[in-house]
């Protein structure tokens, strides 16, 4: 129980908090027109619907009003910490001469709370008992980053230290995986049929058996995944843009995010793990 309510703990620092962020994704972070964007923005400008307290001026119409990213967009906590604690409740409006370094330090505290919430979670999963002190090394290792000054974090090399992480989220979905797949032998066989980065755009796969798939990166937008059973699947960076999730079970998948949750379609019928929220534009 303590374990768990650790995670859960570890868990909501992982999530945003746009009280105590000075609004870093509506101005660091470029977007163009798109059926996710209405409008173009430049990288380091502040959106147009930003307001004087940071807020976002339009933020209960936003996909009303074209801007289905924002909707879709989480930044794993970055953002506060980021604002709070890399730059000490200094906001860019406050001292413009630190806004550049501040929004180049954002997309790399993004990375690192990303892999935090990977790691975090990867440590409560019993099969990965043999390398959790492997992880919890990552795990530790990963935080201390985060605490960076602000001149460490914008030399840091992110993607090499992302890469060594990956190998044991990798390994981790592999043990995972195997244990699921002794206990359900019915699931033998999916991690030779999927693999990472497949393509599934469009696919038709309501009611289909995906316990056990290896789906990393695998595109699924739009898919029709009504019914799936995903449970045991590895989900990390699986595109669920528009993807049919209504009752789908994803309550065991293994590194789903709630950007995903949110750029997918479900309903009240949809399990999701316990650390997720339901997105509130799904369906009754």
């Amino acid at each position: 129980m303590a374990a768990n309510q650790d995670n859960n703990h570890i868990h909501s620092t992982l999530q945003g908090d746009c009280e105590n962020c000075f609004g870093l994704c509506c101005v660091a972070l470029p977007f163009a027109a798109s059926s996710d964007f209405a409008m173009n923005k430049e990288a380091g400008k502040p959106c147009q619907n930003l307001q004087e307290d940071f807020r976002c001026g339009v933020h209960s119409s936003l996909r009303e009003r074209g801007l289905r990213g924002c909707t879709v967009y989480d930044c794993f906590g970055a953002g506060q910490k980021v604002s709070q604690m890399t730059f000490g409740g200094r906001d860019w409006r406050q001292e413009p001469g630190k806004a550049k370094q501040m929004f180049e330090v954002f997309p790399i505290m993004w990375q690192l709370h990303e892999l935090l919430w990977y790691l975090s979670e990867a440590l409560t999963l019993k099969p990965a008992a043999e390398i959790r002190e492997e992880l919890q090394k990552a795990f530790d290792e990963t935080m201390r980053l985060t605490h960076l000054n602000p001149d460490a974090l914008g030399k840091l090399d992110v993607a090499a230290h992302r890469a060594d992480v990956n190998v044991l989220l990798l390994r981790t979905s592999e043990l995972v995986r195997e244990e699921a797949q002794r206990q359900n032998k019915g699931a033998k066989g999916r991690q030779k049929k999927y693999g990472r980065g497949v393509d599934l755009i469009g696919a038709k796969l309501k009611g289909a058996d995906l316990r056990c798939a290896n789906l990393r990166g695998a595109y699924l937008i739009a898919a029709d995944l009504r019914g799936a059973d995903l449970r045991a699947a590895d989900l990390i960076g699986a595109d669920f843009r528009d993807a049919d999730l209504r009752g789908a079970d994803l309550t065991e998948s293994i590194f789903l995010t709630q950007t995903q949750l949110n750029a997918a379609k479900g309903d009240a019928h949809t399990k999701i793990p316990p650390s997720l929220e339901r997105p509130s534009h799904w369906s009754a």
